[in-house]
Parts: structure tokens; C-alpha cells; sequence
């Protein structure tokens, strides 16, 4: 019976594996087919040539280390608290994280643009001026709502690291020796939370790199928005693009493991 359901296992496995191997494989070769009749790196290399590529990207990245910095002050201490102080608000705050799986991305820029195209008053008092009059005042709208799409992967991957630790006894112990509070997250939490933050700013990098509704509305030289462009005037670039995108991706991911892996070896030893 257990060989039985191990080779079943081994079935499935294969064929979730052929299901994402395949179409990457297909996206590979056609993106090296850009000259009939042999295989070569030219979409590659036209792609990398247009000064566009360098900008968009460059772009991007910025904006989602942005993304992940307005993350981690947001979401660590809210879950910190939640976890130490509130946590019967748990539920409540994994439903608020989980409204951008309801709120498609175009109705929340829409509404971005809709409040924050022009000044906001309260009884004839300007609150704050209006976020889309500038690049700058733009990009910092673009990171906001960056970071509500990222908000259930980033607090997911927080609050699976605050259920592995014991956060009341290590608060109480940096507490009994004088820490005060933001040296209690600086240096008591974030090192412990270094897997679980290092997943949820590799999900979000993905989120952002891809993201294309919000980009496109609020006309941010983002990458996913030129790279739809591009896919409507070329057809060998962008997917030369995509597996680019995807080695990146997984890269990181490499470099992600050999940072954990440390951390768990070392968290290991400690508890021996």
C-alpha cells in the first residue's frame, strides 16, 4: 500500500513538474528561433540593445525595494503586536490582508486616482496636496499600491515566522535586560523573522517586476507595462524577456536558500 501511494505521489509530482517545465521549455526555443532555420541569441540581444529594457527594468527594481521597505515598516510591527498584544484581532487582520484577492488591481488604482489626483480637505484644510502632479509624488503613489497587492504574501510569510518563535518569551527577556521596543524588533525579531522576511521580499519582487494594471493607469516606465508593449510589436523579444525574468527569479531564490540555509543550521545548533 505505501509503494502504491508513493508512486502515485511520484505521478503527481511529474506532472506538476511537466505542467510549468513545458511551457518555459516551448518559451525558450521560440525565443531562440528569431533567425529561420537556426537557433541563435538574437532576440536576446536586441532585446538588451533597446535602451528601453535598461530603464524599465532599472525602474522596477527600484520601485520594489521601495515596495519591501514600506512592507517590512508596516507589516513587522503590526504583526509583532498582533502576535503579543491582540491576538484575538488575528482573524480580523488576516481578512483585512487577504482584501487584495477580492479588490481587482484596476479598481484600486482607479480608485487611487479618483481621491488622490487632487488635493484632499477636511473642513477647507488641505490634508495633503494631490500624489499624481509629479513623477516623484507618482512613484510614491505607484509603491503604495505596490504594496497593498503584496500585502497577503508579505504578511503570510511574517506571520508564519512569528508562529515559529515564541514571541512572548523573547519580548519579556529583551525587556527584563532593558531593550526598549524598537530595539526589541531591530535586534530581537527581525534576525529570527531573516527566512521568513527574505520569502515575502522575494514574492513581492516578483509581484512588482510583473505588475502591469497599475503601472499602465498611473503611466509609470515600468517593466511589465514595456513589456506588454513590446509583445504587441515583436514576438521573439518578449519571450526572450520572460525566461530572463524567470532565471532572475530563481536566482534569487538560489541565493534566498543559501542565506536560510545558514540561519537554520545555526538555529539548529543553538537548540542543541
Amino acid at each position: 500500500m505505501k509503494r502504491q501511494v508513493s508512486w502515485l505521489a511520484w505521478i503527481f509530482y511529474i506532472i506538476g513538474a511537466l505542467y510549468f517545465i513545458v511551457p518555459l521549455f516551448g518559451t525558450a526555443v521560440f525565443s531562440l528561433q528569431k533567425r529561420r532555420g537556426e537557433y541563435s541569441f538574437a532576440a536576446y540581444t536586441d532585446a538588451f540593445a533597446d535602451p528601453r529594457f535598461l530603464e524599465t527594468f532599472l525602474f522596477s527594481n527600484v520601485m520594489a525595494v521601495f515596495t519591501i521597505l514600506a512592507s517590512l515598516v508596516l507589516i513587522v510591527p503590526t504583526a509583532f503586536w498582533v502576535h503579543l498584544r491582540m491576538p484575538k484581532w488575528r482573524s480580523v487582520v488576516e481578512f483585512v490582508t487577504l482584501m487584495p484577492f477580492v479588490i481587482p488591481a484596476i479598481v484600486l488604482v482607479f480608485g487611487f486616482i479618483k481621491l488622490y489626483s487632487k488635493p484632499v480637505t477636511l473642513f477647507g484644510i488641505t490634508v495633503f496636496p494631490s500624489l499624481t502632479t509629479s513623477n516623484l509624488s507618482t512613484n510614491v503613489l505607484l509603491v503604495f499600491g505596490y504594496t497593498v497587492l503584496a500585502l497577503p504574501y508579505m504578511y503570510r510569510a511574517v506571520d508564519n515566522g512569528l508562529r515559529a518563535m515564541d514571541v512572548t518569551s523573547l519580548t519579556e527577556a529583551a525587556q527584563s535586560l532593558g531593550a526598549g521596543w524598537f530595539t526589541i524588533l531591530w535586534r530581537v525579531i527581525m534576525p529570527n523573522l531573516r527566512s521568513a522576511l527574505l520569502s515575502g521580499a522575494l514574492l513581492t519582487f516578483a509581484i512588482v517586476v510583473g505588475e502591469l494594471t497599475i503601472a499602465s493607469f498611473l503611466a509609470r516606465p515600468a517593466f511589465g507595462p514595456y513589456l506588454a508593449l513590446l509583445g504587441n510589436h515583436r514576438a521573439y523579444e518578449p519571450a526572450a524577456l520572460t525566461i530572463v525574468t524567470f532565471a532572475l527569479t530563481w536566482v534569487a531564490m538560489g541565493l534566498i536558500d543559501l542565506v536560510t540555509r545558514g540561519s537554520r543550521s545555526s538555529t539548529v545548533a543553538g537548540a542543541r
